[in-house]
């Protein structure tokens, strides 16, 4: 597995599949998180993400009734190893825009246009949509793996 290069400073912003992966333990994407995970806990690296995150990782845990996992995300935001970051009018109006210009649905732009003024450093997906995005810094944990393989 090819491993996830992380900024040296800045913020590196989280989409919901890199959380789903880590607390629901899906692999190979949580071993590939581990490092991430462990420099957010030492302080050596600050996890952000927009407040949709939330609505995001909740939806499937309380359909299923999955309290378990519901704890652990409410746990994990509790803990502020991921910061949510304000979700300000502007960001909503740069979203607008990204959906407009690029097609990604409502909750990836809401994703994107947060990171973009949040000025993150590095941005964690797993979604292939979000390098429509110009000036997002993504890194696709599939193509992590792809390059692993091909090595």
């Amino acid at each position: 597995m090819g491993p996830l290069t992380l900024p040296l400073s800045g913020l590196v912003y989280l989409d919901a599949s890199g959380l789903i992966y880590t607390v629901e333990r899906i692999e190979p994407y949580r071993t590939l998180l581990e490092p991430m995970w462990q420099q957010a806990q030492d302080g050596n690296l600050t996890l952000v993400s927009s407040p949709v995150l939330l609505v995001e990782v909740l939806v499937k845990p309380l359909q299923d009734g999955n309290t378990e996992i519901e704890m652990q995300y409410r746990e994990l935001f509790g803990s502020n190893v991921v910061r949510l970051l304000d979700a300000a009018y502007s960001v909503f109006e740069d979203a607008a825009h990204l959906r407009a210009e690029t097609g990604l649905k409502t909750p990836d732009a809401l994703h994107a246009a947060t990171a973009l003024q949040a000025d993150s450093t590095c941005f964690v997906t797993n979604d292939t949509d979000f390098r429509r995005v110009p000036g997002l810094p993504v890194v696709v944990l599939d193509d992590l793996l792809k390059a692993e393989s091909q090595a």
